[in-house]
């Protein structure tokens, strides 16, 4: 008797189950207002990702081609597989003290896990997730991307 009602007490509760995840479908099936779905790629112009979305690490410029980074390498150094390259110069900055600068901030996209912890341990937020989405390439050189634009500087007061 005991294995009988177990029985039909699996059957109902694997049915409750079912319909509990059937109604979530049904709610957004039957309300014309809430739009979960992306009609990609038709929406490809006007597609807009969450804001959360980790697309790609970027390095932020401003209208003046000026960025936050230091060159301190913590981003080069926390990444767990080495995705990130910081290639930087000291140079006299007039007051006797050695400034460091950015040569090339190299970012190894085909490598990168998207853990985060880049963007986490920058203590001048000079990286953030950016919103392009769409990397697949016959060459993977072409993964390989330079963060610091040509002739960009370091924004004034960053340290």
């Amino acid at each position: 008797m005991n294995s009988f009602f177990k029985y039909f007490t699996d059957i109902y509760s694997g049915v409750k189950s079912l319909l509990t995840g059937m109604s979530v479908t049904g709610k957004y099936f039957f309300s014309p207002g809430q739009i979960v779905t992306e009609q990609y790629p038709e929406n490809r112009k006007k597609l807009l990702m969450q804001e959360r979305f980790k697309g790609e690490v970027i390095m932020p410029h401003d209208q003046n081609n000026q960025h936050r980074c230091t060159g301190c390498g913590i981003c080069e150094t926390n990444c767990p597989n080495g995705s990130i390259e910081v290639i930087s110069n000291r140079i006299d900055s007039g007051d006797g003290k050695k400034v460091r600068i950015i040569d090339k901030h190299i970012y190894h996209l085909s490598m990168c896990t998207f853990c985060g912890l880049c963007i986490k341990t920058c203590p001048s937020d000079a990286l953030a997730w950016g919103q392009q989405f769409e990397h697949a390439v016959f060459d993977r050189a072409k993964l390989t991307k330079t963060l610091n634009k040509p002739g960009s500087s370091i924004l004034k007061g960053i340290e």
